[in-house]
């Protein structure tokens, strides 16, 4: 098979990974940073080009989109579905992913465990907000953060109205949650290939740090999970749409609850901590499902 990874980095874990794995396997794998690929909309013939070169003939796409270029990139996306190229994760669901209130509200709507979340945009409302969420402790994201970066533990409620009032006068959009005091710093990301989990780990903040990430000094160890936990973990990343993601979830005293689902979920730490082939299992998924060049959309909104 022919298959694409679009990654902007050639030098990327996840990307060498990818295009490693494809390889082993006898594909002909191709890597293209699809910020440099240019597309004919008009004619009658979708095409898509990096310089002159016309990229056809794939028989799969492997997406790796950075967040802060999610609507060119899921552009350039949909243009290899327009060819009739199979995507792993499709454009309709890495947006929809992207979109953490929207994400949000979906999981919720299908009775999905969640943190109690609250959303406005009138300032005069945060004393209501903090009051949903339990009052102080709560945690206070930007919407448009990633990695860790944009939330905040706010401990107080005079904190909480002050970095609410903050974030508000920048005129952005923030979520107030729950602050799930059990987790411990720690969270579990599961990662999820088609409807199985294909590996887990437990990543714990930093000494006094209750984000969890790794890209903020987090350490992430290999960890079983419970049946309920794999269950809430593939439902959430098919509500998605999505057949390859990283969700990630809290234990809570009452039960797993759903922090993020990741449509470019990172393999360095996953490998690392599982000893786990996943970029494997992703190229196994994609040579049982990438037939006809047909795509596929998993979940609806």
């Amino acid at each position: 098979m022919k298959i694409a990874v679009l990654s902007r980095n050639p030098k990327l874990y996840s990307t060498r990974r990818l295009l490693e794995a494809g390889t082993e396997r006898g594909h002909d794998m191709k890597r293209y940073d699809y910020l440099k690929c240019h597309m004919n909309i008009a004619s009658m013939r979708p095409t898509i080009f990096l310089g002159d070169d016309e990229l056809k003939d794939h028989d799969a796409v492997i997406p790796r989109i950075g967040a802060s270029h999610t609507f060119f990139g899921t552009a350039v996306v949909r243009q290899f579905e327009m060819m009739g190229t199979y995507s792993v994760n499709e454009s309709v669901a890495i947006s929809r992913s992207r979109d953490k209130l929207r994400s949000l509200q979906l999981l919720s709507r299908k009775g999905i465990g969640l943190p109690v979340t609250a959303f406005a945009h009138d300032t005069k409302a945060t004393g209501h907000l903090i009051k949903l969420c339990g009052g102080a402790p709560i945690v206070i994201k930007l919407l448009e953060g990633t990695q860790g970066v944009g939330v905040v533990l706010a401990e107080t409620t005079k904190a909480a109205e002050s970095v609410i009032e903050a974030f508000r006068g920048m005129d952005a959009n923030i979520l107030a949650q729950e602050f799930i005091k059990e987790a411990g710093g720690a969270d579990i990301r599961c990662f999820v290939v088609g409807d199985k989990v294909v590996a887990a780990m437990k990543r714990q903040g930093a000494e006094g740090e209750f984000r969890s990430n790794l890209h903020r000094g987090g350490n992430a160890a290999v960890v079983k999970i419970t049946p309920e936990e794999r269950s809430t973990a593939v439902r959430a990343a098919r509500i998605m749409g999505l057949n390859v993601a990283g969700v990630d979830l809290l234990r809570s005293n009452h039960g797993p609850v759903i922090m993020e689902v990741n449509s470019s979920p990172g393999l360095e730490g996953i490998e690392q901590a599982t000893g786990k082939d996943v970029a494997g299992k992703i190229i196994e998924f994609i040579e049982k499902n990438a037939k006809g060049g047909s795509t596929r959309t998993r979940g609806k909104g």
